[in-house]
């Protein structure tokens, strides 16, 4: 099966328990339609570049699966009917990464950048 990664954006007024469920509901939601949620990640509360819907910042997460495109485009559609949902954003990957995104590293533990001068 083709494997994908989310980022989801929620409202900034819900709690981090709310914002928590909503990466529970969507993921049986893929399980339902014959999908896998290989990992999931709350990365917190952060400020957005602009505003959206009238909303500075929004609790982001960030899901890993393994399923079909059918199952996919189920969970897509309703998170854009979700009212707690501002923004999604999917894309297909070849192979998941191993351990924590870049997002939850420790800024000691990230590899490949190049220092200030």
């Amino acid at each position: 099966m083709p494997l994908y990664e989310h980022v989801m954006i929620a409202r900034q007024d819900l709690s981090n328990a709310q914002a928590e469920a909503l990466n529970e509901h969507f993921g049986t939601v893929l399980k339902d339609n014959g999908g896998n949620v290989v990992d999931t990640e709350y990365w917190g509360v952060k400020t957005m570049a602009y505003k959206i819907n009238k909303n500075r910042k929004g609790h982001y997460s960030y899901i890993r699966t393994d399923a079909p495109s059918e199952a996919v485009q189920e969970m897509e559609r309703l998170m854009r009917l979700h009212d707690d949902v501002m923004r999604v954003l999917t894309v297909k990957v070849d192979a998941h990464e191993e351990g924590p995104s870049v997002q939850m590293q420790k800024r000691d533990e990230r590899d490949g950048r190049r220092e200030r001068r």
